[in-house]
């Protein structure tokens, strides 16, 4: 009888042991999809119970997918509107991760310095109105550059995306016209251009479309080796994206966030302040069913605004303002565990 038991306690142990992980599913945005890989993997290596598993599809694939339930969370460089939200089986609670910037990436040729975009130079090029690259708006404010007299190919996101989001939001703020024509979202009904699904599709067609213009974000036109330009900020100073500046764009706006965390902080106020900048957020459900999984976001969240943060400068991102790190921590509370 005891040679049974002891054999018992041995298969249960092993059954332990050998148990498959916690899995929890994700998808969303591409902007945020380094630093959430490192996230995960980092997560998983100190938490080896569960395995964090993300689908970099876009933003607004990512809010598709989490208002219907296909995943455990959602991903977004853009907030969810009151429409979407309404659609949702559910309450989504928004919760803020990194902060990063939206850049103007070109392939210009014979043109290897940055260039500056001012407020109503860049509006044009994505209404179509200023079509060649010697046009006086874009050399007034480049004046020792050769800009030669070609045509612009303006290349821009075919799917569903927050990058896009923030890219049509700043637009829609310094462009009467842009805003009553085509407006800010996901996805938009755009005037010119080439669509690339993904930052790294927006990527490859500039890199092999002479004379083209788009824009991601700025990890990947750095990872990728691309021209990125300065643009003019509300101030009428012209900036180029980093850390610094896109920090010092969510400064004001951390100062006034809504307990949502639903803001924009494109064409902040500031000098120093890079006018495409935009937070990214994760997309929970506040009532979690399971309740493994519900603990384990919980957990991971918690993760994410202390030991997670230490790894965004390193990886091309800005980390959250202080201030917001206790709201989120409050806002973490109001997720519902079942069991």
């Amino acid at each position: 009888m005891k040679k049974v038991f002891v054999a018992l306690l041995i298969l249960i142990a092993g059954a332990h042991v050998w148990a498959a992980p916690l899995l929890i599913n994700g998808a969303g945005a591409t902007f945020p999809y380094p630093i959430y890989s490192k996230w995960f993997d980092e997560y998983s290596k100190a938490n080896p119970d569960i395995q964090m598993n993300y689908q970099s599809i876009g933003s607004g694939g990512g809010i598709k997918q989490i208002s219907s339930h296909t995943v455990d969370f959602g991903a977004s460089d853009g907030p969810m509107t009151d429409a979407q939200l309404q659609k949702a089986e559910g309450q989504l609670l928004h919760f803020p991760t990194v902060l990063g910037g939206v850049v103007p990436i070109y392939n210009v040729d014979g043109v290897v310095t940055s260039l500056k975009f001012s407020q109503e130079a860049m509006a044009k090029i994505f209404l179509g109105q200023v079509t060649l690259w010697s046009d006086p708006l874009i050399k007034k404010d480049n004046p020792s550059v050769h800009l030669p007299a070609t045509s612009i190919t303006v290349v821009h996101r075919a799917d569903g995306s927050g990058t896009t989001y923030c890219w049509t939001d700043f637009l829609s703020k310094i462009s009467a016209e842009w805003k009553n024509r085509v407006g800010k979202a996901n996805s938009v009904n755009w005037p010119v251009g080439l669509g690339g699904k993904g930052n790294e599709g927006v990527a490859g067609l500039i890199k092999q479309t002479p004379n083209s213009i788009g824009y991601v974000e700025l990890i990947y036109a750095t990872q990728n080796k691309l021209d990125y330009g300065a643009l003019e900020n509300k101030a009428g100073k012209f900036i180029l994206c980093s850390n610094a500046s896109v920090s010092a764009a969510a400064a004001n706006a951390a100062k006034n966030m809504p307990r949502d965390f639903r803001v924009s902080i494109t064409n902040a106020e500031g000098n120093e302040s890079y006018p495409a900048s935009t937070f990214t957020w994760l997309l929970i459900y506040r009532r979690q069913s399971d309740g493994a999984k519900g603990k384990a976001l919980v957990d991971f969240l918690d993760w994410m605004l202390t030991k997670g943060q230490t790894y965004a400068d390193d990886l091309g991102y800005a980390p959250l303002p202080a201030n917001v790190i206790p709201m989120e921590k409050d806002a973490i509370k109001l997720i519902e565990i079942k069991g």
